[in-house]
Order: C-alpha cells, then structure tokens, then sequence
C-alpha cells in the first residue's frame, strides 16, 4: 500500500473550516459536527451566531454582497475545508417567475461558491477539502426551475474544480440532500410547491447530511472528489 495515500489528509496545524450558512440548518449541524471531530470552525452567516464553542468563531455577512466577502476572506488565513451550506428557496411556475428571485439565488448559491473557491483555494494546503451543498432538486421539480438551475450549477463547477485540483489532493464534492428538516421547509416564500416526503416516511435530518460532510473531511473520503451524492430517503428512486 502506498503510505502516501494511506495518512492522505489535512494536516492538523490547518484544521481549520470555513462553513457559510453557519447559524441555522444544515449548516449549523454542519458546525456543530466538525467541532466534535476537532476542527477549528469560521462561521459566514447573515444571521447573528446561534453556537457559543471556544473553537468557533462566526462573522455576519451579506454574501449577496460580493465586495464585502472578498474582503473578508482576504482576511480569513488558511483553510483546510471549505463548505458552503448558505442558501434558501423562492419557487414559481414557468409564467410567473421572478428574476430578481432568481438572480438572487443564484449569487447566493453559486456566485458566492465561485468567491470563496476562488479566494480559498489556491492558499489551501495539499489535501485540503471542498464540500458545496446542492440539492436533489437539481434533477429538476416542477415550480422550481430556478433553484434547480443553481444546484444544478454547483455540481458543473465542483467536477471542474475537483479536476483542477486534483494533482494537489484537494477534492471537491457536492452533498445532494431530499427535503431536510429545517425551518426551510415552511417558509411561506415557497408554500405554492410543498415538500415532498421522501420514500422512507420521514424528511432528512441535518444531523444526517453533517455526517456525510464530515465524512468527506476526513482522511477515508481522499479518493473521492468530482462528485455530486445524493442524501435523499429514497426520493431519487
């Protein structure tokens, strides 16, 4: 066995993560997680901090406002994981959509994916990692077009930049999760297309797309990279 791939992982001076979306959700659950498995965590969010750890630390942030985040990762020192969990949902059928929605998510999703691997990656360290969290709407839903086409996205940059980064260890992936419980879920903003419950009775839990993160983090997931994996209770079936 190659020794090289065996202990292939981030070296503990840089277990340091950077997690958008840091406050509620999957990305708190996210933070909550890696904090358990011994990183150090930056927390990007629009909301105040939710989680008080002497490991974490959070900044309030605007990621529509692109200026703004450049700076604060000019900022940010290095990295050994990037994961961009920031996102929210606006739906309409075709004949009613609304571009200002969608031009919204789409900064929000994938422009601020584009900033931060941009910003980040060239000065992270050999085997570092990259985790985007899109969505299985990304296949396409009825009166989502919108935020399907931005999930959609992320799974195109993530196999290109996984490319770009591979000879340096560095794997991108995209976690992929069915409806999760969150307060996302009854937003009012998306009551004309209602969640659908997966095969398996019930939604995902944040807690069960944290430990698909936290698995891509660690040493065992070096091989895996380019990927989009679906979370999804058996509605992608």
């Amino acid at each position: 066995m190659n020794p090289q791939v065996a202990t292939s992982t981030v070296p503990a001076a840089n277990r340091r993560a950077l997690v958008t979306g840091s406050s509620a959700g999957i990305g708190a659950a996210i933070v909550q997680q890696l904090l358990i498995d011994g990183w150090q965590v930056l927390g990007l969010d629009l909301a105040p901090a939710t989680l008080a750890h002497p490991c974490f630390s959070s900044l309030q942030i605007d990621l529509l406002d692109t200026d703004v985040l450049k700076r604060c990762l000019a900022s940010a020192g290095v990295v050994g994981a990037l994961v961009h969990a920031a996102g929210f949902m606006r739906t309409a059928p075709l004949g009613q959509l609304d571009a200002e929605h969608g031009a919204a998510m789409w900064r929000v999703h994938v422009q601020a994916a584009e900033v931060l691997a941009n910003a980040l990656a060239p000065r992270m360290p050999d085997g570092a990692r990259l985790v985007l969290i899109g969505s299985r709407v990304a296949q396409g839903a009825a009166g989502r077009s919108q935020y399907a086409a931005c999930k959609a996205a992320l799974a195109g940059m993530a196999r290109s930049w996984a490319a770009e980064l591979a000879p340096r260890g560095i794997t991108v992936n995209v976690v992929a999760p069915a409806a999760t419980a969150t307060a996302m879920l009854q937003d009012p903003a998306r009551a004309g297309t209602p969640p659908q419950l997966p095969p398996i009775g019930r939604y995902i839990e944040p807690a069960e797309v944290a430990s698909l993160v936290a698995f891509l983090l660690s040493p065992a997931a070096a091989a895996i990279t380019g990927q989009q994996i679906a979370i999804c209770g058996g509605a992608s079936l």
